[in-house]
C-alpha cells in the first residue's frame, strides 16, 4: 500500500513510467492545483496526497494492458482526468478518448491536452448517450455509475475482447455479486493505493443474457 507521496512516485518509476512522463505528470498536478481554485475538480484535501490518491491510483490500471499493441481506450465521465488523462500521459501507445459532459471540465481537459501536447488523446464533450457507437479495446470509468447502470449505458462499445477496468471504492465486490443478467468474467482486484477499494476487471461475453 502507498505510504507516502515519495513511495507513489517511486512506484511509478519502477512500473516503467518514463522520466518524460513523470515531468508531464508533475506539470499536470501544477495545472490541477491552480484549476481546483476555480472549479471543484477534486477535494482540496486530496491534493495533499495527489500522487497517491489520483496519479498512482489511475496509473495502476496500465499493468492490465500489455504494451506494444494498438489500443483504443474509452474513459467515461473523466472529470478532472482520472484515470484517462493520466493513462494518456504515461502510455503514448494508447489512443485515449475521454468522455465528459460538463462544459467547464471539457474546457479544462482540452486545455491540459494542448499544454501537455497529448496528441494521443481526444476529448468528446457529450453525454455518453449521444456518443456514436464504436468498438474499443478498453473501457474505464472512475465513480461514474453503479456497475449495472454502467453496462447498460456503455455495453454498446464493448465486444467480447473489450477489457473493462473500473476503479471502485468499498462497493466493488458487492456490485459484482449483485450483477445479474449479464454474461461476464468480472472479478475484483485489490487497489494498491487504498486497502478498502477494489478494481472491477473483466469482459462481457456477449451482452445481456
Amino acid at each position: 500500500m502507498m505510504e507516502s507521496e515519495q513511495h507513489a512516485q517511486n512506484w511509478l518509476k519502477t512500473s516503467g513510467v518514463s522520466d518524460a512522463a513523470m515531468t508531464r505528470l508533475a506539470h499536470f498536478i501544477d495545472l490541477l492545483r491552480v484549476e481546483n481554485t476555480q472549479q471543484n475538480l477534486v477535494s482540496a484535501s486530496s491534493l495533499d496526497h495527489v500522487w497517491q490518491r489520483h496519479i498512482a491510483d489511475s496509473a495502476q490500471l496500465h499493468s492490465h494492458v500489455p504494451r506494444g499493441t494498438d489500443c483504443r481506450w474509452l474513459d467515461l465521465g473523466t472529470g478532472a482526468g482520472f484515470p484517462g488523462l493520466v493513462m494518456a500521459i504515461i502510455r503514448d501507445d494508447i489512443a485515449m478518448t475521454l468522455v465528459e459532459s460538463r462544459r467547464r471540465r471539457i474546457t479544462w481537459l482540452e486545455r491540459v491536452a494542448a499544454e501537455l501536447e497529448l496528441t494521443n488523446m481526444t476529448v468528446v464533450g457529450q453525454k455518453l448517450e449521444a456518443v456514436p457507437t464504436s468498438s474499443v479495446d478498453v473501457i474505464s470509468a472512475r465513480a461514474f455509475a453503479p456497475l449495472d447502470t454502467l453496462l447498460a449505458l456503455a455495453g454498446r462499445f464493448s465486444t467480447k475482447r473489450t477489457l473493462w477496468l473500473l476503479p471502485k471504492g468499498r462497493s466493488a465486490v458487492q456490485e459484482v455479486e449483485e450483477l445479474h443478467g449479464w454474461n461476464h468474467t468480472f472479478h475484483v482486484e485489490p487497489s494498491i493505493t487504498d486497502p478498502h477499494a477494489g478494481i472491477i476487471v473483466g469482459r462481457l461475453a456477449a451482452g445481456k443474457g
